[in-house]
C-alpha cells in the first residue's frame, strides 16, 4: 500500500506495479511483519533505486522483524547487506525500529503501530492524515487488544482487514493465526464505529467463495474486497 508517493506500508509483490521513477521516490517502508509476502520486494527495491537516491531507504518495523530481515535476507548469502554498502557511513538501506502504540510523525502524517496476533511478531498500522484515519490490520487472528485501540480512534474512515481462508479451512486459519469469514464476523462485532471495510489477503482460487461467506457472515458491515489500484482519500 502506497501512502502518498513516498511511504510504503508493507512491500509484497505488488510493488512491481510501480514504475522506476515511482520506486525512486519511496523514502520509507513500514513493515507489519517479516513474512515473505510482506517483504519480498524490499531487496529488489533497494537494489534498483539505491544508486538513484541521495539518502537511504528507511525500513520501519519491530526490532524482531528488522532482525529477521538482516539475518535471513540481507545477510550476503541471500542478498547483499545494503545497510553496509556502498559504505557503512552512506548506505542504501537503514533500519529504524518501531514500538507498539508509539506514533511516527512524518510531514503532518502520523503512523502508529497497532496490536496484532500472528505466528511471528506483527503489528497493524493506524494512518492519520490529521483529517481522517485508516487502519490496516496486517496479518492477524483474533485480537481483542486491536479492537480496543481501534474503538478509541476518532474519525476512522477506512478499515482494511485480512481474511486469508474460507470457512472450511478454519482449523488452518487458527493454526496459522489468520482469519476466516466466521472469525472475521466475530471480530467485526467488537467494532463500535462504522468505517468502510475492505478485505485483503484472500487466497487465490478461493476469493469468490471467501467473499460469499464473508457476505453471509458479516454482510451487515458491508465489507468489500480490496482491489488493486484502489485509492483512499482521508
Amino acid at each position: 500500500m502506497l501512502l502518498d508517493h513516498d511511504i510504503l506500508i508493507d512491500a509484497g509483490t505488488g510493488v512491481a506495479d510501480l514504475s522506476l521513477t515511482e520506486l525512486s521516490q519511496i523514502d520509507r517502508i513500514f513493515v507489519t511483519h517479516a513474512h515473505l509476502d510482506h517483504v519480498a520486494s524490499i531487496p529488489f527495491l533497494v537494489d534498483s533505486v539505491g544508486g538513484m537516491r541521495e539518502k537511504p531507504l528507511v525500513v520501519h518495523a519491530l526490532q524482531a522483524t528488522l532482525d529477521a530481515l538482516h539475518e535471513h535476507i540481507f545477510n550476503w548469502r541471500i542478498w547483499p547487506d545494503f545497510a553496509q554498502i556502498p559504505s557503512r557511513e552512506s548506505p542504501y538501506l537503514r533500519y529504524e525500529p518501531i514500538e507498539l502504540g508509539r506514533r511516527v510523525v512524518l510531514g503532518g502524517r502520523s503512523i502508529t503501530p497497532l496490536p496484532a496476533h500472528h505466528v511471528v511478531p506483527a503489528v497493524g498500522f493506524q494512518l492519520d492524515s490529521g483529517a481522517g484515519n485508516l487502519v490496516f490490520t496486517g496479518d492477524t487472528t483474533v485480537c481483542d487488544e486491536l479492537w480496543e485501540v481501534v474503538n478509541a480512534i476518532a474519525g476512522l474512515r477506512y478499515l482494511i482487514v485480512e481474511t486469508a481462508f474460507c470457512n472450511r479451512e478454519r482449523d488452518l486459519a487458527v493454526a496459522s493465526k489468520h482469519l476466516c469469514p466466521s472469525m472475521l464476523a466475530d471480530e467485526l462485532r467488537k467494532l463500535k464505529s462504522r468505517p468502510e471495510i475492505f478485505v485483503t489477503h484472500l487466497k487465490p482460487g478461493e476469493i469468490e467463495l471467501t467473499m460469499r461467506e464473508i457476505e453471509e457472515a458479516a454482510g451487515a458491515y458491508n465489507p468489500r474486497m480490496l482491489l488493486n489500484n484502489q485509492v483512499f482519500e482521508f
